[in-house]
Protein backbone atom coordinates (compact mmCIF):
# COMPACT_ATOMS: atom_id res chain seq x y z
CA UNK A 1 0.00 0.00 0.00
CA UNK A 2 1.38 3.41 -0.97
CA UNK A 3 1.99 6.04 1.78
CA UNK A 4 -0.69 8.33 0.25
CA UNK A 5 -3.34 5.57 0.32
CA UNK A 6 -2.34 4.65 3.85
CA UNK A 7 -2.73 8.29 5.01
CA UNK A 8 -6.18 8.54 3.41
CA UNK A 9 -7.20 5.26 5.06
CA UNK A 10 -5.99 6.50 8.46
CA UNK A 11 -7.91 9.77 8.02
CA UNK A 12 -11.13 7.88 7.16
CA UNK A 13 -10.69 5.69 10.23
CA UNK A 14 -10.22 8.76 12.45
CA UNK A 15 -13.23 10.48 10.86
CA UNK A 16 -15.36 7.36 11.47
CA UNK A 17 -14.16 7.15 15.07
CA UNK A 18 -15.05 10.81 15.62
CA UNK A 19 -18.47 10.32 14.01
CA UNK A 20 -19.11 7.35 16.30
CA UNK A 21 -18.27 9.52 19.29
CA UNK A 22 -20.74 12.21 18.17
CA UNK A 23 -23.46 9.59 17.67
CA UNK A 24 -23.14 8.77 21.38
CA UNK A 25 -24.35 12.25 22.28
CA UNK A 26 -23.14 15.44 23.91
CA UNK A 27 -23.62 14.09 27.44
CA UNK A 28 -21.09 11.39 26.57
CA UNK A 29 -18.68 14.00 25.21
CA UNK A 30 -19.00 16.03 28.40
CA UNK A 31 -18.48 12.95 30.55
CA UNK A 32 -15.20 12.44 28.73
CA UNK A 33 -13.98 15.92 29.66
CA UNK A 34 -14.38 17.77 26.37
CA UNK A 35 -12.96 21.33 26.61
CA UNK A 36 -13.84 22.75 23.17
CA UNK A 37 -16.81 22.40 20.87
CA UNK A 38 -15.92 19.91 18.08
CA UNK A 39 -16.15 21.13 14.50
CA UNK A 40 -19.19 18.89 13.97
CA UNK A 41 -21.21 21.23 16.26
CA UNK A 42 -19.95 24.62 15.08
CA UNK A 43 -22.55 26.60 13.16
CA UNK A 44 -21.80 29.01 10.32
CA UNK A 45 -21.30 32.53 11.67
CA UNK A 46 -24.67 33.67 10.27
CA UNK A 47 -26.53 30.94 12.22
CA UNK A 48 -24.79 31.38 15.56
CA UNK A 49 -26.73 32.84 18.51
CA UNK A 50 -26.06 36.41 19.60
CA UNK A 51 -23.02 36.84 17.37
CA UNK A 52 -20.82 39.55 18.86
CA UNK A 53 -22.94 39.83 22.05
CA UNK A 54 -22.84 38.12 25.42
CA UNK A 55 -25.26 35.17 25.43
CA UNK A 56 -28.80 36.09 26.58
CA UNK A 57 -28.04 39.81 26.19
CA UNK A 58 -31.25 40.61 24.42
CA UNK A 59 -34.79 41.38 25.37
CA UNK A 60 -36.67 38.66 27.19
CA UNK A 61 -40.25 38.08 26.13
CA UNK A 62 -43.14 37.72 28.53
CA UNK A 63 -45.53 35.48 26.69
CA UNK A 64 -49.29 35.90 27.18
CA UNK A 65 -50.36 34.05 30.31
CA UNK A 66 -53.59 32.06 30.24
CA UNK A 67 -55.06 31.41 33.66
CA UNK A 68 -56.64 28.00 33.16
CA UNK A 69 -58.80 28.31 36.27
CA UNK A 70 -60.30 31.53 34.84
CA UNK A 71 -60.90 29.74 31.53
CA UNK A 72 -63.17 27.31 33.39
CA UNK A 73 -65.03 30.09 35.23
CA UNK A 74 -67.38 33.02 34.53
CA UNK A 75 -64.63 35.00 32.74
CA UNK A 76 -64.32 32.36 30.01
CA UNK A 77 -65.20 34.74 27.17
CA UNK A 78 -62.46 37.22 28.15
CA UNK A 79 -59.91 34.43 28.55
CA UNK A 80 -60.92 32.98 25.17
CA UNK A 81 -60.23 36.37 23.58
CA UNK A 82 -56.81 36.43 25.26
CA UNK A 83 -56.20 32.90 23.94
CA UNK A 84 -57.19 34.01 20.42
CA UNK A 85 -54.79 36.94 20.58
CA UNK A 86 -51.96 34.72 21.86
CA UNK A 87 -52.47 32.16 19.08
CA UNK A 88 -52.71 34.80 16.35
CA UNK A 89 -49.90 37.12 17.46
CA UNK A 90 -47.36 34.90 19.22
CA UNK A 91 -48.09 31.24 18.44
CA UNK A 92 -47.02 30.67 22.07
CA UNK A 93 -48.51 31.23 25.50
CA UNK A 94 -47.96 30.10 29.08
CA UNK A 95 -50.61 28.30 31.12
CA UNK A 96 -50.86 28.72 34.90
CA UNK A 97 -53.34 27.30 37.43
CA UNK A 98 -53.69 24.30 35.12
CA UNK A 99 -54.58 21.84 37.87
CA UNK A 100 -51.65 19.45 37.41
CA UNK A 101 -50.18 18.92 40.89
CA UNK A 102 -46.77 20.40 41.57
CA UNK A 103 -45.70 17.00 42.92
CA UNK A 104 -46.40 15.41 39.52
CA UNK A 105 -44.37 18.14 37.82
CA UNK A 106 -41.39 17.90 40.16
CA UNK A 107 -41.46 14.09 40.08
CA UNK A 108 -41.33 13.82 36.30
CA UNK A 109 -38.66 16.52 36.09
CA UNK A 110 -36.51 14.77 38.69
CA UNK A 111 -36.83 11.33 37.12
CA UNK A 112 -35.96 12.69 33.66
CA UNK A 113 -32.89 14.43 35.06
CA UNK A 114 -31.93 11.16 36.76
CA UNK A 115 -32.16 9.28 33.44
CA UNK A 116 -29.52 11.50 31.88
CA UNK A 117 -27.30 10.97 34.93
CA UNK A 118 -27.26 7.20 34.36
CA UNK A 119 -24.01 5.65 33.08
CA UNK A 120 -23.72 5.86 29.29
CA UNK A 121 -23.90 2.05 29.01
CA UNK A 122 -27.38 2.16 30.55
CA UNK A 123 -28.62 5.05 28.37
CA UNK A 124 -27.14 3.41 25.29
CA UNK A 125 -29.54 0.44 25.60
CA UNK A 126 -32.30 2.69 24.23
CA UNK A 127 -30.27 4.40 21.49
CA UNK A 128 -31.87 4.27 18.04
CA UNK A 129 -32.03 6.29 14.84
CA UNK A 130 -35.40 4.76 13.86
CA UNK A 131 -37.86 7.66 13.93
CA UNK A 132 -40.78 5.22 14.25
CA UNK A 133 -39.37 3.53 17.35
CA UNK A 134 -41.72 3.82 20.36
CA UNK A 135 -38.69 4.36 22.64
CA UNK A 136 -35.67 6.27 21.38
CA UNK A 137 -32.60 7.76 22.99
CA UNK A 138 -30.65 9.96 20.63
CA UNK A 139 -28.79 13.17 20.04
CA UNK A 140 -28.83 16.34 17.92
CA UNK A 141 -32.06 17.25 16.06
CA UNK A 142 -32.34 14.57 13.37
CA UNK A 143 -28.96 12.89 13.60
CA UNK A 144 -29.40 10.88 10.38
CA UNK A 145 -29.66 14.12 8.39
CA UNK A 146 -27.98 16.89 10.39
CA UNK A 147 -24.88 18.17 8.62
CA UNK A 148 -24.05 20.07 11.82
CA UNK A 149 -25.06 18.56 15.13
CA UNK A 150 -26.80 20.50 17.87
CA UNK A 151 -25.94 20.37 21.58
CA UNK A 152 -28.79 18.14 22.74
CA UNK A 153 -29.55 14.60 23.85
CA UNK A 154 -33.13 13.34 24.14
CA UNK A 155 -35.35 10.48 25.22
CA UNK A 156 -38.58 10.06 23.24
CA UNK A 157 -41.42 7.87 24.54
CA UNK A 158 -44.60 7.21 22.56
CA UNK A 159 -47.37 7.43 25.16
CA UNK A 160 -50.56 7.23 23.10
CA UNK A 161 -51.85 5.33 21.27
CA UNK A 162 -49.83 2.47 22.66
CA UNK A 163 -49.93 -1.30 22.93
CA UNK A 164 -50.65 -2.51 26.46
CA UNK A 165 -47.08 -3.64 26.99
CA UNK A 166 -45.30 -0.53 25.69
CA UNK A 167 -44.29 0.50 29.20
CA UNK A 168 -42.19 -2.65 29.39
CA UNK A 169 -40.07 -1.19 26.56
CA UNK A 170 -39.48 2.05 28.43
CA UNK A 171 -36.24 2.39 30.40
CA UNK A 172 -36.33 0.30 33.59
CA UNK A 173 -33.93 2.77 35.20
CA UNK A 174 -34.41 5.02 37.06
CA UNK A 175 -36.78 2.61 38.79
CA UNK A 176 -39.74 5.00 38.96
CA UNK A 177 -39.41 6.43 35.43
CA UNK A 178 -42.17 4.29 33.92
CA UNK A 179 -44.62 5.08 36.71
CA UNK A 180 -43.88 8.82 36.81
CA UNK A 181 -43.95 9.37 33.03
CA UNK A 182 -47.13 7.30 32.59
CA UNK A 183 -48.92 9.32 35.28
CA UNK A 184 -47.63 12.61 33.88
CA UNK A 185 -48.67 11.72 30.33
CA UNK A 186 -52.27 11.19 31.50
CA UNK A 187 -52.29 14.56 33.24
CA UNK A 188 -50.97 16.38 30.18
CA UNK A 189 -53.38 14.56 27.84
CA UNK A 190 -56.31 15.76 29.93
CA UNK A 191 -54.96 19.32 29.87
CA UNK A 192 -54.41 19.11 26.11
CA UNK A 193 -58.02 18.00 25.57
CA UNK A 194 -59.36 20.94 27.58
CA UNK A 195 -57.05 23.39 25.80
CA UNK A 196 -58.07 22.06 22.37
CA UNK A 197 -61.74 22.47 23.30
CA UNK A 198 -61.03 26.12 24.11
CA UNK A 199 -58.99 26.60 20.93
CA UNK A 200 -61.74 25.12 18.75
CA UNK A 201 -64.19 27.47 20.44
CA UNK A 202 -61.85 30.42 19.86
CA UNK A 203 -61.80 29.53 16.16
CA UNK A 204 -65.58 29.77 16.07
CA UNK A 205 -66.08 26.02 15.75
CA UNK A 206 -68.33 25.69 18.78
CA UNK A 207 -69.14 27.19 22.14
CA UNK A 208 -69.38 26.14 25.76
CA UNK A 209 -73.12 25.52 25.26
CA UNK A 210 -72.70 23.48 22.08
CA UNK A 211 -71.17 20.13 21.35
CA UNK A 212 -68.01 21.33 19.64
CA UNK A 213 -67.07 17.71 18.94
CA UNK A 214 -69.47 17.98 15.98
CA UNK A 215 -66.58 19.52 14.05
CA UNK A 216 -65.90 16.18 12.32
CA UNK A 217 -66.03 14.62 15.81
CA UNK A 218 -62.52 15.98 16.16
CA UNK A 219 -62.45 16.03 19.96
CA UNK A 220 -63.33 12.34 19.96
CA UNK A 221 -60.47 11.76 17.55
CA UNK A 222 -58.10 13.65 19.83
CA UNK A 223 -59.05 11.17 22.56
CA UNK A 224 -57.44 8.52 20.37
CA UNK A 225 -54.74 10.86 19.10
CA UNK A 226 -50.97 10.67 19.27
CA UNK A 227 -48.93 11.76 22.27
CA UNK A 228 -45.17 11.65 22.65
CA UNK A 229 -43.16 12.68 25.69
CA UNK A 230 -39.75 14.08 24.79
CA UNK A 231 -37.30 14.94 27.54
CA UNK A 232 -34.33 17.02 26.38
CA UNK A 233 -30.95 17.39 28.04
CA UNK A 234 -28.67 20.32 27.20
CA UNK A 235 -25.38 19.82 29.09
CA UNK A 236 -23.05 22.74 29.85
CA UNK A 237 -21.27 23.76 26.66
CA UNK A 238 -17.66 25.04 26.70
CA UNK A 239 -18.34 27.49 23.83
CA UNK A 240 -22.10 28.18 23.77
CA UNK A 241 -21.73 31.04 21.29
CA UNK A 242 -20.74 28.54 18.56
CA UNK A 243 -23.72 26.17 18.62
CA UNK A 244 -27.38 25.69 19.55
CA UNK A 245 -29.28 23.21 21.67
CA UNK A 246 -31.88 22.99 18.90
CA UNK A 247 -31.95 24.84 15.57
CA UNK A 248 -34.84 27.06 14.47
CA UNK A 249 -37.83 24.81 13.86
CA UNK A 250 -41.57 24.46 14.31
CA UNK A 251 -43.33 21.45 15.87
CA UNK A 252 -45.29 19.12 13.62
CA UNK A 253 -48.41 18.43 15.75
CA UNK A 254 -51.36 20.43 17.09
CA UNK A 255 -50.01 21.57 20.45
CA UNK A 256 -46.81 21.09 22.44
CA UNK A 257 -46.92 21.47 26.23
CA UNK A 258 -43.41 22.24 27.45
CA UNK A 259 -42.23 22.06 31.03
CA UNK A 260 -39.11 24.17 31.51
CA UNK A 261 -36.75 24.17 34.46
CA UNK A 262 -35.40 27.43 35.90
CA UNK A 263 -32.55 27.67 33.38
CA UNK A 264 -33.24 29.98 30.43
CA UNK A 265 -32.78 28.65 26.92
CA UNK A 266 -35.98 28.72 24.85
CA UNK A 267 -36.19 31.51 22.29
CA UNK A 268 -38.99 32.32 19.86
CA UNK A 269 -38.87 34.41 16.71
CA UNK A 270 -41.09 37.43 17.28
CA UNK A 271 -41.22 40.39 14.92
CA UNK A 272 -38.04 39.10 13.24
CA UNK A 273 -36.08 39.04 16.51
CA UNK A 274 -35.00 36.12 18.69
CA UNK A 275 -36.41 36.65 22.18
CA UNK A 276 -35.82 34.54 25.28
CA UNK A 277 -38.86 33.10 27.05
CA UNK A 278 -38.94 33.88 30.76
CA UNK A 279 -39.62 30.65 32.72
CA UNK A 280 -42.56 30.70 35.15
CA UNK A 281 -42.28 28.04 37.88
CA UNK A 282 -44.69 25.10 37.30
CA UNK A 283 -46.23 26.76 34.22
CA UNK A 284 -46.51 25.15 30.81
CA UNK A 285 -45.23 26.86 27.68
CA UNK A 286 -47.74 25.93 24.97
CA UNK A 287 -47.04 26.39 21.28
CA UNK A 288 -49.00 25.98 18.07
CA UNK A 289 -47.81 23.16 15.81
CA UNK A 290 -47.87 22.79 12.03
CA UNK A 291 -51.00 20.61 12.13
CA UNK A 292 -52.99 23.29 13.92
CA UNK A 293 -51.77 25.89 11.42
CA UNK A 294 -53.06 23.67 8.62
CA UNK A 295 -56.34 22.88 10.43
CA UNK A 296 -56.98 26.58 11.16
CA UNK A 297 -56.16 27.37 7.50
CA UNK A 298 -53.39 29.70 8.61
CA UNK A 299 -55.29 31.70 11.22
CA UNK A 300 -53.16 30.26 14.03
CA UNK A 301 -49.53 29.88 12.97
CA UNK A 302 -46.73 27.70 14.21
CA UNK A 303 -43.74 29.84 15.12
CA UNK A 304 -40.03 29.23 14.77
CA UNK A 305 -38.23 28.57 18.04
CA UNK A 306 -34.73 27.47 19.01
CA UNK A 307 -32.75 26.60 22.14
CA UNK A 308 -29.63 28.28 23.51
CA UNK A 309 -27.11 26.47 25.70
CA UNK A 310 -24.89 27.84 28.46
CA UNK A 311 -21.52 27.20 30.07
CA UNK A 312 -22.56 26.59 33.68
CA UNK A 313 -25.72 24.53 34.00
CA UNK A 314 -27.41 21.50 32.52
CA UNK A 315 -30.90 22.35 31.28
CA UNK A 316 -33.56 19.61 31.18
CA UNK A 317 -37.04 20.08 29.71
CA UNK A 318 -40.04 17.78 29.29
CA UNK A 319 -42.24 18.28 26.23
CA UNK A 320 -45.57 16.60 25.56
CA UNK A 321 -46.42 16.64 21.84
CA UNK A 322 -50.04 16.08 20.81
CA UNK A 323 -51.87 15.54 17.53
CA UNK A 324 -54.57 13.45 15.89
CA UNK A 325 -53.94 9.72 15.29
CA UNK A 326 -50.83 9.03 13.19
CA UNK A 327 -52.88 7.73 10.26
CA UNK A 328 -55.40 10.62 10.31
CA UNK A 329 -55.30 13.01 7.34
CA UNK A 330 -54.91 16.62 8.47
CA UNK A 331 -56.65 19.27 6.37
CA UNK A 332 -58.05 22.78 6.81
CA UNK A 333 -61.41 22.81 8.55
CA UNK A 334 -64.10 23.36 5.88
CA UNK A 335 -65.73 25.93 8.18
CA UNK A 336 -62.58 28.07 8.02
CA UNK A 337 -62.45 28.16 4.20
CA UNK A 338 -64.31 30.86 2.26
CA UNK A 339 -64.03 32.97 -0.88
CA UNK A 340 -62.12 35.59 1.06
CA UNK A 341 -60.00 32.97 2.83
CA UNK A 342 -59.42 30.16 0.32
CA UNK A 343 -57.83 26.85 1.21
CA UNK A 344 -54.12 27.41 1.88
CA UNK A 345 -52.71 23.91 2.57
CA UNK A 346 -52.64 20.43 1.06
CA UNK A 347 -53.76 17.39 3.03
CA UNK A 348 -51.05 15.76 5.11
CA UNK A 349 -50.47 13.04 7.70
CA UNK A 350 -47.69 11.79 9.95
CA UNK A 351 -46.37 9.39 7.29
CA UNK A 352 -45.88 12.33 4.89
CA UNK A 353 -43.96 14.17 7.61
CA UNK A 354 -41.65 11.21 8.27
CA UNK A 355 -41.10 10.67 4.54
CA UNK A 356 -40.20 14.32 4.06
CA UNK A 357 -37.70 14.61 6.89
CA UNK A 358 -36.18 11.24 5.99
CA UNK A 359 -35.40 12.61 2.54
CA UNK A 360 -34.36 16.17 3.41
CA UNK A 361 -32.23 17.89 5.99
CA UNK A 362 -34.79 19.69 8.19
CA UNK A 363 -34.72 23.46 7.87
CA UNK A 364 -36.97 25.81 9.81
CA UNK A 365 -40.57 25.34 8.57
CA UNK A 366 -39.62 23.53 5.37
CA UNK A 367 -42.10 20.67 5.81
CA UNK A 368 -45.01 23.02 6.37
CA UNK A 369 -43.96 25.08 3.36
CA UNK A 370 -44.05 21.88 1.30
CA UNK A 371 -47.73 21.55 2.28
CA UNK A 372 -48.63 25.10 1.35
CA UNK A 373 -50.76 25.77 -1.75
CA UNK A 374 -49.47 28.52 -4.01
Amino acid sequence: MSPAISLRSDKRMKDNQSENQYQKGVKHLCENGIKKVPTKYILPISDRPNTGKPLFEETNIKLPVIDFAELQGPNRSQVLQALTNACEQYGFFQVVNHGIPTDAISSVTDVCKSFFELPFEERQKHMSTDMKAPVRYGTSFIQNKDAIYCWRDFLKLVCHPKPDDVHSDWPSLPQNLRKQVAAYSKETRNLFMLLMGAILESLGLGSAEMDIAKENNILEEFQEGSQMIVTNCYPPCPEPELTLGMPPHSDYGFLTLLLQDEVKGLQIQFQEKWLTVEPIPNAFVVNIGDHLEIFSNGRYRSVLHRVLVNQEKTRVTVASLHSLPFERVIQPSPKLISKTNPRRYKDTDFAAFLEYISACEPKKKAFLESRRLS
